[in-house]
Formats: C-alpha cells, structure tokens, sequence
C-alpha cells in the first residue's frame, strides 16, 4: 500500500497507484503501475515549466518499469504541459479527450486554451482519442472514462468501481473545483458543472477521490457539499466567479515567473486576452489597470503575494 496526505490525514492508496503532487502550478499525475510486462499508464502530466521534476520523479516512481501510456483528463497547460518531454524519453502513445482532437493535431493556439490564457504548452501529437464511456485496462483495474463538462467543456473523470478510487481532475475537489473557463466566455455552464458534481454524487462506493489539485481525499459528501455551497454562490453572483478566476490566473502567472517588476505583470495582464475578457464581462466600468491593480491588491493582502516598491514575488 502506498500513503497520500489527505486534509493532515494518512489515506491508503492501492500499492499499483501512485500521485505525484508537484503543488498548484502542475496538476497531480497519477501513475499506474502494470501486471508483469504490461507497463504503467500516467494520467496527466503537468505544467512544461516542471517537465525535468517531472520526468525526474516518473523515473523513479517507475523504478525501471516501462511506461505505455500517457492520458490526459484534459488539455488545459497545467494538465499536459509535460507530454511532449515524457513522450520523448519513454517512447509511449498519449491520449486525449476527444473534443480538442483536431485542435491539438494541427497545434490550433487559438481554439486550445495556451493563447488565451497567455500560457505555455510544448507541441505533442495525440494518438487517439479517449472516449467518454471507454474503459480504460491498465493492471487489474477496469477505469471508467466518464464526461464531466463545466471547468472544461471536454474534460474526463475516471472511476474504478472495484476500489472506489476517483480521478476527478478538476471538477472536484476538496475545498470546490476548477474555474468555470466557459463562464469567462459568456457560455452558460454552471449547470454542466451541477450536473458533474450529480454524475460523482451517484457513483456507486466511491470511497477515495486524487484532484487534479491538492491532496487525495476521502470524505466525499463533505467535498460535494462544498463544492454546491461554492457553485450556488457563483451563480448568484458571477461577477464575484470572474474575479476569482482572474485572480487564480494572475497567480498561475506568478508561480511560473516567481517575481518580476509591477510594470510588467501589469504589462503581462494587459497582453493577455482572457484578462481583458474578463474585464469587459463584469468590469469594464473601471479602467483596466484600475482592476488589475485591485486584483493584485487582494492577492497581497491574502498573502500569496508581496508587493514591494515596484516588484511582485510569489510569498
């Protein structure tokens, strides 16, 4: 058996799984390990900006075990920004929901989220694409590949019914989910994220969730309630969701350049089409600067930040 910290809490892990947690810039992997020859599966890959930590602990998780496969939840850059590195050291086919398919195959920046968002991704080529209802074989586990739209429209969740662990990626978890992307567009789907966290609710003896952020974790109810506590709130007031999310994506920035000047994060947001996006859904009432300033505020005063004169560090 294998240990995951969950909440200040020891959670057992089946000994064929593994989660390597590299904090909030990278997602969770969550490796796989085989039956004899069969070879392990990993199920995303973080941010490109750890590929080499990555790669370094995948070896050693491996222990010379051969990896087979990468799968992806979903392509948002924190989640399969280190395909392209694993890829090429191990050899090994990568697949990925259907719906960016073609997307990723001609490398459209524009329709994936990298240009949006102003983040980095290294080019990969998929394989196939993973179908929702699939069943993903790997050792002696049946995962089920299941749709769970909101946070991404395309985006999987998969189950192993036998042992009740969830891969939930990041439409739950313990303390809520993942930004809403499509809100940030103008596109309803609050209530794809209602139906997502319905879809868990109703697994049957789901007893271990591994997020795609944050430690694994058991109490089930208590994340689903959260994360409805934190939905009914967002729908009520959507403004206050764009706001979080433009704060969330300023600190994915920061965690990747770590500190810089105020001029160029400022420089950056004003760059950066989801930022002014999300300006002009809620806040276009106030100059753009005028809230960004306010947003990194916010951020110092909770303490993920500290601003100095004119620099900005990641506390």
């Amino acid at each position: 058996m294998s240990l995951a910290t969950a909440g200040g809490r020891a959670t057992v892990l089946p000994q064929d799984i593994q989660v390597l947690e590299r904090g909030w810039l990278s997602s969770n992997s969550v490796l796989m390990h085989g039956h004899g020859n069969e070879g392990a599966l990993l199920v995303d890959s973080g941010y490109c900006s750890h590929a080499e930590q990555t790669a370094a602990l995948l070896r050693q998780a491996l222990g010379g075990e051969r990896l087979r496969l990468i799968v992806n939840t979903h392509l948002h850059s924190d989640h399969c920004g280190g395909n392209a590195r694993l890829a090429a050291e191990h050899g090994c086919p990568i697949w990925i929901p259907p719906g960016d398919y073609a997307a990723v195959q001609t490398w459209d920046e524009a329709r994936l989220s990298y240009a949006l968002t102003g983040q980095r991704c290294e080019r990969f080529a998929p394989a196939q694409a993973l179908q929702p209802g699939h069943i993903l074989e790997q050792g002696s586990r049946a995962w089920h590949c299941l749709a769970a739209p909101g946070h991404d429209p395309h985006s999987l969740i998969l189950f192993e019914p036998e042992a009740g662990l969830l891969i939930s990626a990041d439409a739950l978890w313990e303390r809520g989910f993942g930004i809403v992307f499509p809100e940030l567009d103008g596109t309803p789907a609050f209530d794809e994220v209602e139906r997502t966290l319905d879809l868990v609710a109703g697994l049957a003896g789901v007893r271990c969730v591994i997020p795609g952020h944050g430690s694994v974790f058991c109490d089930v109810v208590g994340a689903l309630s959260e994360a409805r506590s934190r939905l009914a709130f967002f729908r009520r007031y959507p403004e206050r969701h764009t706001r979080h999310a433009a704060k969330a994506l300023l600190m994915f920035h920061m965690l990747e350049v770590g500190r810089c000047s105020l001029t160029q994060l400022q420089d950056w947001a004003q760059e950066t089409p989801i930022h002014r996006r999300m300006w002009r859904l809620h806040y276009a009432h106030i100059p753009l600067d005028a809230w960004t300033a306010e947003l990194l505020g916010d951020l110092a005063r909770s303490g993920t930040l500290e601003i100095s004169g004119s620099a900005v560090r990641v506390r």
